[in-house]
């Protein structure tokens, strides 16, 4: 009996030129649209007409509605395909960007960045195409692929806003995410195949998901407003309050119904719940640091005597070289993770993080300090995001791929609403005396946050000596069958 036709290298070549460059496009769409509007929020209060406390809402409803969207989403594309929630996901992007440019209203301009906070369901839809479509030996290059696309989209997203804010109004920021969101929709249709369902028997988990929603809503409102409202504030304390209850209530609920959103025994596994952990600490050092990083370059020098009196577009350009750090860091870990495992870029993600916000904490006078601090972050930022799904991949099967890595991508999500409200209240709480009414945060209050930075950088660098040893990215051959052990769980993986 004549052997089946094995897959030639030629078409390998092909399945990953096809898919990857389309999921990449997806990934780079979300993550430019959630941060092009952060360097312009003072303007857009002016613009609209709303107070700077409100205005912040444009971050919080997208960070809110990407939070509850991501797990849902993950979890239906394992049960229901991953391709079709992928299509919706961009949609959601897509037609929140078409909502922006067509309305001149604050609360319609709020539901807009609502829809465009779908698209943070391509994360783990994403990872899980390439599990199922990509050869093995190609998987864990294309995860650190799009995983570092995340920052990679981050940095563009700022230079593209000063870019745009330069000739065009602020509508140019929505035409853009309407434009990505509307090719990566075309490609991803064309180019990436209908993936079969891998979790035929699972169902669906209505209150699961209402409460997850809940506790989520609860607590990043709380994070948000905390600086607005007041720490102390009863709505601050009241809002900590009901998170914790409910997510009390979601975590008995997962355990008992038959078909779990998510399985907690899967997350409670060490090489899970640490990456998730690390996760948090990552996404509160990038959000946090972009935030920092901008404000102090934007700050007129004349006035603080720090600072570099920088536009928008030259603020993204300062940050530019983060995101060609990012660039660098996917191949880079991709080699790494298959070398040595997933640890080691973990660990250096972390430290070089570190690295970058102390060295700005020491040195600042020159724009070369931040061009180099921003590239050193960068890449350790990279690093960090390919490691994380290598982490997950190893630990869970692929029917779980979607809802493990959409927690994961919840958890930099409210890591970096954390971040951001950390950094704000480092600056607002120690500001100085000006002969005008203005008020700038002291060069004592941005050391402070420097520092904070790179404490949490290190924390998520050494979270990764808590995970036993995930081996490394190994093809073994069975007969005609090539397989690769992190993919999916095997005997060699964590203690998970």
């Amino acid at each position: 009996m004549s052997e089946a036709p094995q897959p030639t290298v030629a078409a390998e070549k092909q399945s990953s030129a096809r898919v990857l460059p389309a999921l990449i496009l997806a990934m780079l769409s979300f993550s430019v649209v959630q941060t092009a509007v952060v360097p312009i929020l003072p303007s857009l209060a002016k613009e609209l007409n709303v107070s700077g406390s409100s205005i912040t809402w444009l971050m919080t409803a997208n960070l809110l509605s990407a939070a509850v969207l991501t797990p849902l989403l993950g979890r239906f594309g394992d049960l229901r395909g991953r391709k079709p929630m992928l299509l919706i996901s961009l949609a959601g992007l897509a037609a929140g960007s078409a909502l922006a440019v067509t309305t001149h209203s604050f609360t319609w301009l709020v539901l807009a960045r609502v829809l465009q906070g779908a698209g943070g369901g391509v994360l783990p839809l994403a990872i899980s195409i390439v599990r199922d479509e990509l050869p093995k030996q190609k998987v864990t290059g294309g995860v650190a692929a799009i995983s570092a696309s995340m920052g990679v989209g981050s940095g563009l997203g700022l230079v593209a806003t000063g870019l745009l804010l330069e000739h065009w109004s602020y509508k140019s920021i929505f035409w853009m995410g309407l434009f990505f969101g509307l090719l990566a929709i075309a490609l991803v249709a064309v180019r990436v195949p209908t993936d079969p369902v891998t979790d035929k028997e699972g169902g669906a988990d209505p209150l699961g998901a209402i409460t997850l929603a809940g506790w989520l809503s609860a607590l990043l409102v709380a994070v948000s407003q905390g600086n607005t409202w007041g720490w102390t504030s009863t709505r601050t304390l009241g809002l900590f309050a009901l998170a914790a209850v409910v997510a009390l209530i979601w975590g008995v609920i997962e355990v008992k119904v038959k078909h779990p959103l998510v399985d907690m025994t899967m997350m409670s596994r060490p090489a899970v719940a640490f990456t998730n952990l690390a996760g948090l600490l990552i996404g509160f050092g990038m959000y946090g640091s972009f935030m920092v990083i901008s404000n102090f370059a934007q700050t007129p020098e004349k006035l603080a005597h720090y600072g570099f009196t920088a536009t928008v577009l030259h603020a993204g350009v300062m940050l530019l070289p983060s995101a060609l750090g990012s660039m660098v860091a996917a191949p880079l870990g991709a080699v790494l993770i298959a070398r040595r495992g997933p640890r080691l870029p973990l660990v250096l993600g972390g430290v070089l993080g570190a690295v970058a916000m102390a060295y700005l904490a020491v040195r600042h006078s020159h724009e070369a300090d931040i061009y180099l601090s921003s590239a050193i972050f960068g890449l350790g930022i990279g690093l960090a995001f390919s490691a994380m799904p290598a982490y997950i991949n190893g630990a869970v099967p692929v029917e779980q791929s979607g809802i493990a890595n959409g927690m994961n991508a919840v958890l930099r999500t409210v890591g970096g609403a954390i971040g951001t409200a950390v950094m704000a209240a480092i600056l607002t709480g120690d500001t100085m005396k000006l002969p005008i009414p203005v008020t700038l945060p002291t060069l004592d209050a941005y050391q402070h946050a420097f520092w904070t930075a790179a404490v949490v950088c290190v924390i998520a660098g050494a979270v990764p000596f808590l995970i036993r040893t995930v081996k490394p990215t190994t093809t073994v051959v069975h007969g005609n069958e090539v397989a690769d052990l992190t993919s999916g769980p095997r005997p060699v993986k964590t203690d998970a």
